[in-house]
Formats: structure tokens, sequence, C-alpha cells
């Protein structure tokens, strides 16, 4: 669908003072290839002119999601790594780290598991970057989709930097990860936030944290918030906006929580929903 005449008769938008847009990227925005909708750039424009905030939340690293939308990214405000870190124009507005201790812990369980035989990865997510220790090809082709910025090390607990999240990657079943780190949730989120990775943050912090915390900065009501997602990570955001969609092709408890459901990733459901929007 290219053209406004083809939308339907009624959406859920029509009539909607719209002041915010957040959305999810992999499953949601991206399309099946992991690519920006081609449509978005001239959409991204037209909000700006209407005075309406465009703001993507993902689990993905920050330099990861500049690179993506860097044609655009000139005053937008990215909620990256799972809200962990909320930046604007290379400057951080926000973030949330994760304490020494628990990190090591976390990783110390993730290694045991590893050395039982689950084929699985450990990216450890800070201001200045990502480490990693796994160095295998396969591996390493999996970080690189989602963070940008990564060094191999010797030893991830060892580096120096402020850590905001753990990103993990089990190539067979990211669910039994999930279940082995639940001792861990009464001190830090766990979440799956696909097939194969879960991420481990700050018990504080979550995309919908994150979401209400711009919605107070920039004076944004849930009625004035339109949201998108497609996974577990991001159950807690659609909470955070009255006009919540799930992807078509969303995670069933995600299609449950959500008010409305948008076209999938493939059809390029985000941009024809900013379309009807925009034709108003």
């Amino acid at each position: 669908m290219t053209s406004t005449d083809a939308l339907p008769t009624v959406h859920p938008l029509d009539g909607a003072d719209i002041r915010l847009i957040v959305t999810d990227m992999d499953g949601t925005l991206l399309d099946e290839r992991g690519d920006v909708p081609d449509r978005l750039w001239g959409q991204l424009e037209r909000l700006r002119e209407r005075g309406i905030v465009f703001a993507p939340a993902s689990g993905r690293q920050y330099a990861a999601l500049h690179r993506l939308l860097e044609p655009a990214i000139e005053g937008m405000v990215v909620i990256a790594e799972n809200g962990s870190i909320v930046m604007q124009d290379g400057v951080e507005l926000s973030s949330v780290t994760i304490d020494a201790e628990g990190a090591a812990a976390i990783v110390g369980t993730l290694r045991g598991l590893a050395a039982d035989g689950a084929d699985l990865g450990v990216v450890v997510c800070g201001r200045r970057g990502a480490v990693v220790e796994r160095t295998d090809e396969r591996f390493l082709d999996a970080a690189s989709e989602y963070f940008a910025d990564v060094e191999v090390v010797p030893d991830v607990l060892a580096h120096d930097d402020d850590i905001l999240k753990l990103a993990v990657i089990d190539f067979h079943d990211a669910a039994a990860v999930a279940a082995a780190l639940a001792p861990f949730g009464a001190t830090h989120q766990i979440v799956v936030s696909s097939e194969r990775w879960v991420d481990v943050m700050s018990h504080s912090i979550d995309k919908g944290v994150a979401v209400r915390a711009l919605q107070e900065r920039l004076g944004v009501t849930p009625a004035q918030t339109v949201v998108f997602g497609d996974y577990l990570n991001d159950l807690q955001m659609l909470d955070a906006a009255e006009h919540s969609f799930a992807m078509a092709n969303a995670h069933p408890t995600v299609r449950e929580r959500a008010r409305h459901v948008a076209g999938s990733n493939a059809e390029h459901g985000v941009v024809e929903a900013i379309e009807r929007l925009l034709a108003r």
C-alpha cells in the first residue's frame, strides 16, 4: 500500500492528538531484511514540521541505532539498550547501570552454562561500547547485527566501563538462559528480547520507564503517545501509551497487551500507521 486512498476507512489514530511516536526496531519498524523502510525518511521530516517527536526504542546499542538512522538522527531522541541509556545528538540524557558485583555473578553463571555445553555468548554493554570474550565468527556476526561498536577482550569483567546491560545470545533456546538467570530477577530485569537473545538490566529500568521519562521531559501525555512493538521487551512501553500497537507478527503476549494491531514489519505496518496519521 502506498496511497492514503488505500488506507482503511476507520483507523485508531483518526482524530487523535499525537505528539510522540515511539517504535521498537527489530521485528517492528525494520523490515524482514533488517532495513529501515524507505518511506520513513520523508515521514520524519513531515513529523518534525508538525511538532511530533519520533523516538526509536530498542535493545540495540546506541552506536548501532545511530548507524541505522544516521540520515535523520539529528535532534532525534534515541532510547537504546532497552531503556538503559537515552541519547540525543551524542549527549546522554539519562542512564541506569548494573553494579559490578551483580554483573560478575551473572556472567559467572553464564560462563558455567557455557562450560556445561550451552551454545551461548555474552555481550557486556557499556557506555563507551560493548565487549565480548567469545571470538568465533558465528558469534561475532550475530553480535555485530545489534552492536556497531564491539571489542574482543580477554575478560569482559576486567574491562573498565560502566555496565548498562548484559546481552546474551543462545543459539538454541533463549528461554533456557532466562530460566537459568531467574534467581537474579529480584535485583535485575531479565527480558527475553527475541527468540535467541536475553537482556539483563537494572531492575529499575525498562523501555516503559524510559518512555514515561521522555513523556515527562516533553510534556506529553499517554493519550498523545503512540507505541509500536513486537516482542516481550516491548510490553512495558506499550503500557505507557493509550495508542499501543502490536505488529501482526508480534509475540502472542504482546498482541494480547496492545490495544491495536498494525501490519507486520514485512508489510511496513509502522510507516502505514504514520501515513494515516499524517494524512489528516
